[in-house]
């Protein structure tokens, strides 16, 4: 196998190995790059003893024939520096809609949710928990013991609000025109 021909294996793998982010099985790499599997193995320990002996934050380990890329051992303490900063997330129109009915309506299950919502809401409940703005706070006593779920403190904390009290009060007249639309909604579709 020719130099040029090797590196190019060698980024192939690579581009696997990163973007899977769990170990990676020789015969899956073999199928990746069209070759066959004793070769794979040993473009890998090429490739480990090359990430190894050079100055990287990363190398390739072996698991049970499946090949991982991780952080060296010596990086570990920079990497949990970045690790505990404080996570960056982004509340979709649909996350927040999502967000505001539970904070108004809690404890609330996700069925609850769906039918105000009107489509599923697994995703942005199991993102709003993701985030710790919403947390599972029992069970409904009723058959299947659905889940409820809450706000948290973090969520009070985001909004800058000190409890639940302090959360803006919606108008009546605005929840009956919300109301009368909806019905239209209702008969349109009937």
């Amino acid at each position: 196998m020719e130099l040029k021909e090797q590196e190019q294996y060698e980024a192939i793998i690579e581009a696997v190995l990163f973007t899977m982010g769990e170990a990676v099985e020789a015969e899956k790499l073999a199928l990746a790059t069209d070759l066959d599997v004793m070769t794979v193995r040993i473009i890998m320990a090429s490739m480990m003893e090359k990430y190894e002996n050079s100055n990287r934050g990363v190398i390739i380990i072996e698991l049970d024939g499946a090949y991982q890329m991780c952080t060296k051992k010596e990086y570990y303490e920079n990497l949990i520096k970045v690790a505990k900063a404080p996570k960056k997330y982004q509340l979709t129109d649909v996350l927040l809609e999502t967000l505001s009915i539970i904070a108004y309506k809690q404890p609330i299950t996700k069925l609850e949710v769906e039918k105000i919502r009107g489509v599923s809401s697994d995703h942005a409940v199991n993102r709003l928990v993701e985030f710790g703005l919403v947390e599972e706070c029992g069970r409904l006593d009723a058959p299947g013991r659905p889940m409820l779920f809450g706000t948290t403190t973090e969520f009070l904390r985001v909004f800058g609000v000190q409890s639940l009290d302090e959360l803006p009060v919606i108008r009546q007249e605005i929840v009956e025109d919300f109301k009368q639309e909806a019905m239209q909604e209702l008969e349109v579709t009937v």
